[in-house]
């Protein structure tokens, strides 16, 4: 296997701490489902692939009991600092001292066609590339990859806003690093970014989302439904029991 690693940004699941953009819509428990579910299809995703190590980044070492019970045999760092870019700038900086690649993703594209994640491994491992950025339609992005560390470009930069990657690309430059960009793809974010993955959803590439969101006795959704009929949060599959 490369010596590659990707880590995924992962927050243990709480009602009103995580997703929390899903709301009114959805109920604060539901948000914390459709999370769950994005974080457990995303790793074990990457899980399956030959061409990295998935790593689980948790966001505190409270979360330990949690993440070791949901992805058995996943790798765990823990996200050190107080803002996002401090927190990636620690976990790609732990990974960097044992891979020769690191990456960082959240689980908030689940539905990441596989070919992107293999075109950004591609970028990173030209020796004209110091640092790749896979782009998110809202401005921000979806995946960052170093080969050395390069801080500021997420440290120094406001994270969450319309400009990330903007910011970034301004950053990099003034820091001397060339960076390559990966395809976009798109980041599911509010509930109108729910309908739109929904609506396209593959059972296949996410089946926990698929068997929250469409379960087979409800036709595949062409409007956006109203998702709090979900009701309560059923208790989901683990990476070791696959739904059917």
């Amino acid at each position: 296997m490369p010596n590659r690693a990707v880590a995924v940004m992962a927050k243990r699941p709480q009602p009103g701490r995580t997703k929390t953009r899903l709301t009114p819509e959805l109920s604060p428990e539901q948000a914390a489902t459709v999370y769950e579910c994005f974080l457990l299809d995303t790793v074990e995703r990457l899980a399956g692939r030959n061409d990295c190590q998935v790593v689980v980044a948790i966001d505190e070492p409270g979360s330990a009991e949690y993440f070791a019970a949901a992805m058995p045999g996943v790798p765990r760092v823990v996200q050190r600092g107080a803002s996002l870019g401090e927190r990636l700038d620690s976990v790609l900086t732990e990974l960097i001292g044992t891979y020769d690649q690191a990456f960082a993703i959240n689980s908030d594209s689940p539905d990441l066609p596989e070919g992107h994640l293999t075109a950004a491994f591609d970028a990173l491992s030209s020796p004209q590339t110091d640092l790749v950025l896979g782009p998110t339609d809202d401005g921000g992005y979806w995946l960052i990859g170093w080969k050395q560390r390069w801080s500021t470009v997420v440290t120094d930069v406001t994270m969450s806003t319309p400009s990330v990657l903007t910011d970034t690309l301004a950053e990099a430059d003034a820091s001397g690093a060339t960076v390559s960009l990966a395809p976009t793809w798109h980041d599911v974010d509010s509930a109108q970014d729910l309908f739109r993955f929904v609506a396209d959803i593959d059972r296949a590439v996410t089946p926990r989302c698929a068997a929250l969101l469409c379960p087979p006795s409800i036709p595949r959704l062409t409007s956006p439904p109203l998702l709090p009929r979900l009701t309560s949060p059923p208790l989901l599959p683990r990476l070791t029991c696959p739904p059917s």
